[in-house]
């Protein structure tokens, strides 16, 4: 069993920078992929960005490409997301992700995750 508790979110301009944070407890999480994922208000969860078990593997959405930015500290079993140049619609609640069967490639799916986060709001303003 793995929890998984995300904290940095807030309230910040458009044009400012936030980081989230990720801590897992139980489980190792370095036997994890681990994502981020986003809801926003009356939509449907997509994927943000995923990074695999030792993080030489990462992928992000085209609408965070060069912006975001994931990476890992298995040491203290924690993801991070750096967020720079923050946009209005990037507003949502950011739940952290942990799936062991994409460790390698970190693939993540919103189908196939085994753990997630209760997330953590970001709120952007214009």
């Amino acid at each position: 069993q793995v929890q998984l508790v995300e904290s940095g979110g807030g309230l910040v301009q458009a044009g400012g920078s936030l980081r989230l944070s990720c801590t897992a407890s139980g489980r190792t999480s370095s036997s994890y992929a681990m994502g981020w994922f986003r809801q926003a208000p009356g939509k449907e969860r997509v994927i943000v960005s995923t990074i695999n078990y030792s993080g030489g593997k990462t992928y992000y959405a085209e609408s965070v490409k060069g912006r975001f930015t994931i990476s890992r500290d298995n040491a203290n079993n924690t993801v991070y997301l750096q967020m720079n140049s923050l946009k209005p619609e990037d507003t949502a609640v950011y739940y952290c992700a942990a799936d062991r069967g994409t460790r390698y490639s970190g693939m993540l799916s919103l189908d196939g995750v085994d753990y997630w986060g209760k997330g953590t709001l970001v709120t952007v303003s214009s």
